[in-house]
């Protein structure tokens, strides 16, 4: 939170200064314009003002939205930004239309200066040069910390570059006497501005009713979620945008037989992967919920490949292979036989055995006997075990006491000594 909190008062930082440097230049332009009988760059100083203005409130916003959480303001203030930037768009489109209103009327007007006008075209320049400066801080400074008031201020900044080299055409245009040329090129940047305002207040308005507007995040997130192990199913992943961060709720699916602690850890664990990938989410809401998939997948030891009359081994690290079924109400298929080898080793087998069988995304491990170390790791990986009992079972068998409810849940080692040690 300090660490974003710190973005917020930089991009605040940026925006003050560029109110400063915005305001000291629509000053300039408009004592120049008026000395020196230039309309187009009077004209051009009240748009130069109507930024300052949207400047400012975009750093007022991101002061505001910098303050820390309260009990009347539980989720943060982060919202003034994107009323800071609904404010922009306003100010935007106004300049937009009183620039198109003073383009229509400079149609039929051919200003005259008796000299070559050095100041109004220096001080034109000068703007240019400004307001290229402060748009590729601002765009930069607002990628950086996801402030949409400074993006859309680093648009409008852009355009004031095409805005003020119209006014510097304008402004040799009316020493030219060519008529009709400034009024019409001023027309056509208005509707540009015009434009920009009106996406900037419609864009506002979307976040402000919580609309999701970031449809790639949403598939990312989703596609992450369900990348996590013990995962089943992610739906209803959502998206709130506040102000330059974004709030995220989702709900995934898990092992119906998660103890409490499981089922709060396996959350955790998403939410710190979500907050860890994406800087700009600010919080993650996550509710698990019991699966109610009707496949699942169980892994089973036996002594040789038979298909479903595969003999069953009575200890798992020492069993010479694994079948993996995938079963479905009344329908059984083998997905796969597994060779285990780790047979050689003198210790920690089933601590092997269990590293490479969880990647099969298990549900369910079959058997007789279990260890202290293989036990805890597959529980630790979301794998409920059913103890098998009976001699010389087949997978068949097995399957089939499952199915008539006859298997009971391994909820402890069966014996201390891993089996891998047997």
């Amino acid at each position: 939170m300090k660490n974003k909190n710190q973005k917020l008062k930089k991009g605040q930082h940026l925006a003050l200064i560029a109110t400063i440097v915005t305001l000291l230049l629509s000053v300039l332009k408009g004592l120049i314009g008026y000395f020196f009988h230039s309309k187009v760059l009077v004209a051009d100083a009240f748009h130069s003002g109507a930024d300052t203005i949207a400047i400012f409130a975009s750093a007022f916003g991101l002061w505001l939205a910098s303050r820390s959480k309260s009990d009347r303001f539980p989720y943060g203030l982060y919202k003034a930004e994107t009323l800071g930037t609904l404010v922009i768009g306003g100010f935007i489109g106004w300049a937009g239309v009183e620039l198109l209103i003073d383009g229509f009327n400079k149609l039929f007007i051919v200003p005259v200066f008796q000299e070559f006008p050095y100041l109004p075209i220096g001080v034109t320049l000068l703007s240019i040069i400004i307001a290229f400066v402060i748009a590729k801080k601002e765009k930069a400074v607002g990628d950086e910390i996801h402030s949409q008031s400074l993006i859309a201020n680093a648009k409008e900044s852009f355009l004031d570059i095409w805005s003020s080299t119209v006014v510097l055409m304008g402004i040799l245009f009316a020493y030219l006497k060519i008529p009709y040329a400034e009024g019409a090129i001023i027309i056509l940047i208005s509707l540009i501005i015009l434009k920009l305002g009106l996406e900037n207040i419609w864009t506002s308005l979307l976040i402000l009713m919580d609309a999701n507007l970031d449809s790639e995040l949403q598939k990312q997130v989703e596609q992450l979620t369900q990348n996590i192990y013990g995962v089943h199913e992610v739906h209803d992943v959502k998206i709130r945008q506040a102000g330059p961060f974004r709030m995220i709720e989702l709900k995934f699916t898990a092992n119906p037989s998660l103890t409490l602690f499981k089922a709060h850890e396996l959350t955790d664990e998403v939410e710190r992967k979500i907050i860890t990938k994406y800087e700009h989410v600010e919080t993650v809401f996550v509710h698990v919920e019991p699966s109610t998939e009707e496949m699942v997948t169980a892994i089973i030891p036996v002594k040789d490949i038979n298909g479903l009359k595969s003999k069953v081994h009575q200890h798992f690290g020492r069993a010479p292979y694994f079948v993996i079924v995938k079963i479905e109400n009344n329908r059984i298929e083998i997905e796969d036989f597994y060779l285990n080898e780790f047979l050689d080793k003198e210790k920690h087998v089933g601590l092997s055995v269990v590293k490479v069988i969880v990647n099969y995304g298990l549900d369910m491990l079959f058997t007789a006997q279990i260890g202290e170390i293989t036990f805890y790791m597959l529980k630790d990986n979301f794998v409920d075990i059913y103890q098998i009992k009976g001699a010389n079972l087949t997978v068949n068998d097995v399957l089939i006491q499952y199915q008539q409810n006859q298997l009971s849940r391994i909820t402890k080692p069966t014996h201390s000594v891993d089996e891998a040690l047997v």
